[in-house]
């Protein structure tokens, strides 16, 4: 057997051609290693090795390379390689399939972590709904986890994610909150994409719930300063006397119970004068979802009384409403109004829950609760946005005098 391998020498494997009238030849080395001789079209010769061998009867052919790159001595190698694999009934080309497979995993092992967390943001860009949330997300993903962005990303461990947490946790626990959560849904990316094994490190159940104090424990929840509704009478007054385009959107935001970015990208196109509804498009709403308002004859007035100079309703910035309503009462925000007007939907009137929320933009119930509940129960909250108005135009009684009166009702 030993003689019948090694019958090529370097000579013959450089200068090997096809026979004269042939595009092709084939010589053995033995062993079941041959070298292959092709002309092409543009008359070039190529040579390259070929390993042939039988495994459960059938015939395989495995290609080890051109000559300009594997040399006969290392063709002779890997040939000796793959007959110490068949001896074992082991097949030489899924053997080298799975060689491969392997270090394709390992090098994907080797990805760091901020090369997940871009991969990560650039899968879930269109799940977002605005940019400002984008925005947040790379913010935080980048700038707090600088000492752990460079490391590979199967070597991310809880110690190293307590030390991006534990300096914000304190000081920052809002910021450092949303930041563990956001470390986690990466890390859960990386182990569903086969990059890392094992439990998340930056879960809080049962993980870092024990390390970490709750958040709850040591921040306060902030609620926006919001105007009690008692007062909006006497705040809409005040409001009406001013005749800028920041008074008349911030009046029309309050009668709305819309969210300033709502309201400054209004569009006139979005406002169907004959039935009277507002419609703003599913990627202006923080809920994804297209929503409807009811105007109420006020809200129509707003609109009627401003000029039209393109589509835009109110050319303001997004800091108008809090500047003027900061000049006005001082310490109360604008997303403020909205709790007002759910205070005084839920202790003045009787309109249904549903209907509050519904005005509000809310997501009510669960996911089945929601595919059952396809309505937006526009007429009811007619009642409600004219009821609301009705309350704001309201003007402020003097003296003790207290005014007796039924509540709202649907």
């Amino acid at each position: 057997m030993a003689r019948l391998i090694g019958r090529l020498s370097a000579r013959q494997v450089k200068n090997a051609k096809p026979k004269k009238g042939r595009d092709w030849a084939e010589l053995s080395d033995g062993g079941n290693l041959l070298l292959q001789v092709t002309t092409g079209k543009d008359g070039h010769i190529r040579r390259s090795w070929v390993f042939r061998y039988e495994l459960d009867h059938k015939r395989h052919e495995m290609g080890l390379g051109p000559t300009h790159t594997i040399s006969l001595r290392e063709a002779r190698e890997v040939a000796k390689h793959n007959r110490q694999l068949l001896l074992k009934r082991v097949d030489p080309l899924e053997a080298r399939n799975q060689q491969a497979r392997q270090q394709r995993l390992e090098a994907a092992k080797a990805m760091t972590f901020g090369g997940c967390v871009e991969a990560y943001l650039e899968t879930h860009d269109v799940a977002w709904k605005n940019d400002k949330h984008r925005h947040q997300w790379r913010m935080t993903l980048t700038k707090y986890c600088l000492p752990i962005a460079d490391l590979p990303i199967k070597d991310i461990d809880t110690d190293l994610v307590l030390r991006v947490l534990t300096p914000l946790w304190k000081t920052r626990t809002e910021t450092a909150k949303r930041l563990r959560a956001r470390i986690a849904r990466v890390l859960s990316w990386a182990k569903g994409r086969g990059l890392r094994n094992g439990e998340n490190p930056a879960a809080w159940s049962g993980h870092l719930s024990e390390m970490l104090a709750a958040p709850g424990k040591i921040m306060k929840v902030r609620h926006h300063p919001a105007l009690p509704y008692k007062e909006i009478g006497a705040f809409m007054g005040e409001l009406r006397k001013r005749h800028s385009v920041s008074a008349r959107a911030l009046e029309f935001l309050i009668l709305t119970v819309a969210r300033t970015s709502e309201v400054i990208g209004a569009r006139w196109s979005e406002i169907d004068f004959d039935e009277k509804v507002w419609t703003i498009s599913s990627e202006r709403m923080k809920a994804g979802r297209t929503h409807r308002i009811p105007l109420s004859p006020r809200a129509m007035a707003i609109l009627k009384s401003l000029p039209r100079r393109g589509d835009r309703i109110f050319d303001l910035s997004n800091m108008a409403l809090l500047r003027l309503l900061h000049s006005m009462r001082s310490g109360l925000t604008v997303h403020g109004f909205r709790s007002t007007f759910r205070d005084w939907a839920g202790d003045h009137s009787t309109f249904p829950r549903e209907v509050i929320e519904a005005a509000l933009s809310h997501v009510i119930g669960d996911k089945a609760e929601q595919a059952y509940r396809r309505g937006d129960a526009l007429m009811k909250r007619r009642k409600l946005m004219d009821s609301w108005a009705s309350y704001c135009e309201r003007p402020v009684r003097a003296g003790n005098v207290t005014e007796l009166r039924k509540p709202e009702s649907a």
